[in-house]
């Protein structure tokens, strides 16, 4: 609260500096008796009187001068509670700057003054319904913060009020004011959580983080509230607020743990282009016989993991943290890494910034070496670093260490060893330790390190560094009895308890190896015994035991004695220790039969300490928590959820488009326009489901002749309609009003050439245009203009085209209403795809119901479409992207300047009927080229969009163009000139002719429906022996895949395989068809009205297919 009310001291002017120098004065004590009582928080109230008077003034500017002296002294730590009577009597002032800062002053008082705070409860109700949304929203903040359970049903009722609100600054209030209500009467849950889902469903980016902070806090285990609004979350994300996003993530995070299947299956295969279906077959069966399923991402998995990537390079640390847990916890394994950078880039922030990044980078570089190996360097410790981060960083290079750069870390640790910080240097040997330990190679080195530190003047040092040696000689003890000897010499110079016990324990456990030594280290510490701290004496205990046992006549008495030293020692173990060791290794009458084991009870062989990283165990909590961060379950924690074996129903996710089932009018003339237009006007204003604000404004110019014109039309129709709404009303009743009307305009739409398609219910992952709600955006690139026209169209009977539009209405009104819809998702595709070029895949379509319709106007109706080509068959994404490149300009042709080519297989931004080409340019000279441009073209009349001049490109430079080329559905060469300020250079480009169609999906019914119509002189097969590893489906797509453009069909039997495409130029149907039979023979047939492409096409996938 005390942030907002610092916040709204921004709207004030000037008014902090002069305050802040009066409070100073007023506060300073003036007499010489003035002690530390007569402070502000005295008992003389005669104080604060010149501010009562200010506030009960009749001048607003008074009153508002004493307001800022007051918020000045809240926001130093003042206690300002005593002037509450007085500011809360001009809570219902008409000054708007006066009521917002009372109003802050207010939330900040009023759980301390409830009973004055109840007095202006109506106030507050009457301020709900202010104009002013500043207002509005500053009142629900006071009412939520007097927390008097008999003001719960007011509260109730406020916020209810406030979601509906059409500022989305007071939603976003209410948002806020829920988790107050809730703490302070948990039996509202039931009716919080109705008001939470009906704001998870709001729009706007403002209210998004407050709402998911609300579930959070009431309802987080309510992951159904969630479905519906997951597409809509994850598309409004990049829009939302820093902190906003930070919540929006991890609640995001544990809903994918519970969604979606593992992509981390070792025994599966990753399937990248999972959206498009590329393996249909759910097992791939291997050489052996193995069955290993291949792993197929959800849309909505993708789709959450590319919304969220951008924000890595977010100003916010904490949104480059949570953004880089949700790879952690939930992408790919090979697609973690692109977090590393992000990363590494915030260790340039303060220490407490770096305390949290490096705790989890620890977490990360135990089970992921590899992530951040190439930044080894940023890890290394800097001498102004505080202890804590130093200690962060050994850990983070220890766990990186590894045969390649063990040389560089362990020259870098002996330079930390010489740090004048002893627990640093400490840790320093801990880490040259588990150098040692994990890396069998350099342990003798290592050994020999830490043998040279016990000179070291440092006994901290020297300490550390036997407490390792006791550690490592246990792993080969054998080989290294010279550096026991070595520090038995040493004994009585080390003065730290633990090293000189770890020094009587190798002296006991190695006893054996140095028969000489061992008993004179007793006798020195029997002399000593009475002084030594109680570790060292236990050691004592057990070496003169082991000795006893091994070497009983040199060292029977000296135990005896040691023995009775303990047996009245202060310290209740080393007394306890002392009676149990007698017993065991001291033959009486009264010892059992224990003492015979008693060689093997203390000389048994113990198995080598595994010094392991101390934060090798945090991995159990989320990163990024507290809870990770103490390695501790904190309060409020929610623990991660395992991955499902089953992925639950993913179509919980889809929201369902409702449309009005509209009367089919019969009537072609000019009445039926005007009932539409009626009906259009009917639903103008009406308060059924909102349409997507963004959705109106995004047209595109490819596919509208005039939409200019009737974009103005619209404009001032909406005008003179919404006069006496709000902005935000407008909106929403304008794009309701492009709904309504949308099949007057769709009545153009169907001269269009275009194949008619359905309306696709469920988007895609990878759907950039989907509403805020997880729909399609019905608004597409060619036809948004003409829809936003058509309201103004069908309400007017003065059309500048009525001639030639009403011709077109009369063809094309005897169409039924499901041919419009398709027609739309026609245009629809086409822009998604354009917007999204990188990794767009449409989802496969389904032929569409028509149950609205009468059995016998559908026979009527049937052979009414405009293309002979199935409704269902749809243009998709590649299934694959082949890399080769092929060379366009070597630099020695072309004077220095280089130039490659390739094919994206991605729809062409310039026209439909183009193949789109990407040209690398490299300029290899040591000077710049300028205006590199196309010239002239062969042949002459080739179709080809340029690239724009490019104006100079620098030496060493590269840059990658695009460019649209129409073959014709032909293999011959594009040539031109590719050409610089001085030189042209003839180029030609090479088409394979694969890289002429565009991949299709349609059902396996309509593939042999299609297929039927091709055969004869359109068929081309050849039988062929397929290579070994190309008799499994997924090899087969793979390298058809490869050859050519086209899309996977669906396919009911495991011995067919089915590929579908178009030529991009005039949109012929290629049919391929590769079927398995005995002996590793297999029928490939092609079927597509182009003759010549078909055998073409064969003779490339035999060469791929068949036996090398």
């Amino acid at each position: 609260m005390l942030s907002m009310s610092t916040n709204n001291l921004s709207y004030n002017d000037q008014g902090g500096s002069d305050s802040a120098v009066e409070v100073g004065q007023e506060t300073t004590p003036t007499s010489s008796n003035a002690g530390a009582g007569f402070g502000l928080f005295s008992t003389n109230f005669k104080k604060n009187d010149d501010l009562k008077e200010m506030l009960e003034s009749n001048k607003d500017s008074l009153k508002l001068d004493a307001m800022k002296r007051i918020i000045a002294l809240i926001a130093k730590g003042k206690n300002a509670s005593e002037l509450f009577p007085a500011v809360v009597k001009n809570v219902a002032s008409k000054n708007i700057e006066l009521k917002k800062l009372v109003y802050v002053y207010l939330v900040r008082y009023a759980e301390e003054q409830q009973d004055l705070a109840l007095l202006s409860i109506s106030t507050f109700q009457r301020a709900l319904k202010d104009p002013n949304q500043l207002i509005r929203a500053s009142a629900l903040r006071v009412l939520s913060s007097i927390r008097v359970p008999i003001i719960v049903p007011i509260m109730m009722l406020a916020i209810k009020e406030a979601a509906s609100d059409m500022s989305p600054y007071v939603r976003k209030t209410s948002a806020h004011a829920i988790q107050k209500l809730y703490s302070l009467d948990p039996d509202q849950k039931e009716h919080l959580i109705e008001v939470i889902d009906k704001l998870l469903k709001d729009k706007s980016t403002l209210v998004a983080g407050s709402v998911v902070m609300a579930f959070e806090e009431v309802c987080p285990d309510r992951i159904d509230l969630i479905h519906k609004n997951y597409r809509k979350l994850c598309n409004l994300l990049v829009d939302v607020e820093e902190w906003g996003q930070v919540v929006i993530i991890t609640m995001l995070t544990r809903y994918a743990r519970t969604q979606f299947t593992s992509p981390w299956k070792e025994d599966g295969l990753f399937e990248e282009n999972s959206e498009t279906a590329f393996y249909e077959s759910d097992e791939k069966k291997t050489k052996n016989g193995d069955e290993k399923k291949s792993y197929m991402m959800d849309p909505d998995h993708r789709l959450l993991l590319r919304n969220t990537k951008p924000l890595l390079q977010s100003r916010n640390t904490a949104v480059v943290v949570s953004v880089a847990q949700l790879y952690w916890h939930l992408a790919p394994k090979h697609e973690v890494g692109v977090i590393t950078k992000s990363l590494v880039r915030l260790l340039r922030s303060h220490r407490e910034v770096q305390y949290v990044v490096l705790q989890n980078i620890a977490t990360m570089s135990i089970q992921r070496k590899g992530m951040f190996e190439p930044y080894m360097k940023s890890f290394y410790v800097r001498s102004t670093d505080a202890t804590h981060i130093k200690s962060l960083k050994l850990e983070i290079l220890t766990s990186l260490a590894n045969e390649a750069n063990i040389s560089t870390i362990l020259r870098e640790f002996q330079t930390y060893v010489k740090s004048q910080d002893k627990q640093f240097a400490a840790g320093t040997i801990q880490a040259i330790g588990r150098c040692a330990t994990n890396i069998s190679e350099v342990t003798d080195t290592c050994l020999q390190g830490l043998v040279l530190l016990l000179s070291n003047r440092d006994e901290t040092v020297v300490a550390e560094s036997v407490v390792v040696i006791k550690k490592l000689l246990q792993t080969q003890p054998t080989q290294h009895s010279d550096i026991i000897k070595h520090m038995a010499k040493l004994f009585d110079n080390i003065a730290v308890p633990m090293a000189r016990a770890s020094i009587l324990w190798l002296m006991g456990e190695y006893c054996e190896r140095v028969p000489q030594i061992a008993p004179d280290v007793l006798r020195k510490m029997a002399k000593s015994f009475t002084s030594e701290e109680d570790i060292v004496k236990l050691q004592t205990v057990n070496l003169a035991a082991k000795l006893y046992l091994t070497n009983s006549k040199q060292t029977k008495l000296l135990t005896q004695y040691i023995l009775n030293l303990g047996k009245y020692d202060q310290n209740y173990d080393i007394r306890d220790r002392t009676r149990f060791i007698r017993q065991l290794i001291v033959p009486n009458e009264k010892s059992g039969a224990l003492g015979k084991y008693a060689r093997r009870i203390l000389l048994a062989p113990k198995p080598a300490p595994v010094l392991e990283s101390t934060y090798k165990d945090r991995d159990r909590y989320q990163l990024g928590t507290l809870s990770h961060t103490i390695n501790t379950k904190a309060s409020g924690y929610l623990e991660l959820s395992d991955w499902p074996a089953v992925a639950p129903d993913q179509s919980v996710r889809n929201v369902e488009v409702i449309e009005p089932v509209k009367e089919w009018a019969p009537s072609l003339g000019k009445t039926g326009k005007s009932k539409l237009s009626k009906s259009s006007d009917d639903k103008f204003y009406s308060d059924s489901g909102e349409e997507k604000e963004k959705g109106s404004g995004s047209s595109s110019s490819d596919d509208s002749s005039s939409s200019s014109e009737e974009s103005s039309s619209e404009a001032e129709s909406d005008e003179e309609k919404s006069s006496s709404q709000s902005s935000e009303e407008s909106d929403k009743s304008s794009s309701q009003s492009e709904k309504s009307s949308s099949e007057s305009d769709s009545e153009q739409k169907k001269t269009t050439k275009k194949p008619p398609q359905k309306k696709t219910v469920k988007p895609t992952a990878k759907d950039s245009d989907s509403d805020e709600n997880g729909n399609v955006a019905k608004e597409t690139s060619s036809s948004s203009a003409e829809e936003t026209s058509s309201g103004s169209e069908s309400g007017s009977d003065a059309d500048s085209h009525s001639g030639t539009e009403r011709k077109k209405k009369t063809k094309s009104k005897a169409k039924p209403k499901m041919e419009v819809k398709s027609t739309k998702e026609v245009s629809l595709l086409k822009e998604v795809s354009l917007l999204d070029l990188d990794d767009f895949t449409p989802t496969p379509v389904t032929r569409p119901k028509m149950s609205v319709l009468s059995p016998s106007l559908l026979g009527d109706l049937e052979g009414l479409s405009l293309s002979n080509i199935s409704s269902t068959i749809q243009v998709s994404g590649p299934a694959f992207v082949p890399e080769k490149s092929h060379d366009l300009l070597h630099r020695m042709t072309g004077k220095g300047l280089s130039a490659q080519y390739q094919f994206p297989r991605q729809p062409c931004l310039y026209q439909p009927t183009m193949v789109s080409v990407q040209i690398s340019l490299t300029n290899t000279t040591d000077h710049p080229l300028e205006q590199i441009h196309i010239g002239d073209r062969d042949p002459t009349g080739l179709d080809m969009h340029c690239f724009n001049a490019i104006e100079c490109l620098l030496p060493e430079a590269s840059v990658t163009v695009s460019l649209g080329v129409d073959f014709n559905d032909s293999t011959q060469a594009a040539n031109f000139q590719l050409c610089t300020k001085e030189d042209q250079f003839s180029v030609s480009i090479q088409p394979a002719v694969g890289e002429l169609f565009l991949p299709a999906t349609m059902t396996e019914q309509d593939f042999r429906k299609e297929q039927g119509k091709l055969l004869g002189m359109n068929e081309s097969s050849a039988t062929i022996t397929m290579a070994a590893e190309n008799t499994t489906r997924q090899p087969i797509s793979r390298q058809v895949a490869t050859v050519a453009n086209l899309g996977v069909v669906p396919s009911g039997q495991d011995n067919i395989h089915r590929f579908a495409g178009k030529t991009a130029s005039s949109g012929a149907l290629v049919l391929v068809t590769v079927e398995l039979r005995e002996l590793s023979a297999a029928l490939i047939t092609i079927n597509t009205e182009k003759s010549v492409m078909g055998p073409m096409l064969l003779r490339d996938l035999k060469r791929a297919l068949a036996w090398a």
